[in-house]
């Protein structure tokens, strides 16, 4: 069963992502499997609600790697 989850996911990764893309989502899942995961269900859900229109390339994907990955800014000011 979670085996194929796990092929239906890689191939709507497969469709949406460039070729380049998608093998930076590899390398991205070996060094950070968390943001990978994270990434990958953030792809799907834009896939499902028909929001992905053409493949993304490399650089789109490293676009919203940035807007995921961007933690809120805090600034403390002291009276």
């Amino acid at each position: 069963m979670n085996e194929e989850l796990e092929e239906i996911k890689k191939d709507v990764l497969k469709k949406v992502l460039s070729k380049e893309a998608f093998e930076r989502l590899g390398r991205i899942k070996l060094v950070k499997p968390e943001v990978a995961s994270q990434l990958e269900l953030y792809l799907i859900q834009l896939f499902q609600s028909g929001k992905i229109k053409s493949q993304i390339s490399y650089e789109q994907l490293k676009a919203i790697l940035e807007k995921l990955s961007s933690k809120p800014k805090f600034k403390i000011i002291r009276k």
